[in-house]
């Protein structure tokens, strides 16, 4: 499946959460990190991240896509990331 996922978290944990999203997606801007991903695996990356953010003052935002097909991305201004810097 492909996913899009971003988070909001304090600044102590932003390292952690930039390290741990990137053994698994590909950081696209500052917290959005893209991918294809298996579901045993991004319930790996599900378990990591509730282990470094704070539930009550941080979020994680997940969302699933069965396939990119019927998808386009634009990009405006320099591109960030990208499937080169994966992990």
């Amino acid at each position: 499946m492909f996913v899009i996922l971003v988070y909001d978290v304090g600044q102590k944990r932003v390292a952690k959460a930039l390290k741990t999203c990137r053994k698994y997606l590909y950081w696209v801007q500052n917290s959005v990190f893209e991918g294809d991903i298996t579901e045993a695996n991004l319930m790996k990356l599900k378990i990591e991240l509730l282990n470094v953010i704070d539930t009550d003052k941080d979020s994680v935002v997940i969302y699933k896509f069965r396939s990119t097909k019927y998808s386009a991305i634009e990009t405006f201004g320099i591109k960030k990331g990208g499937e080169e810097n994966i992990l």
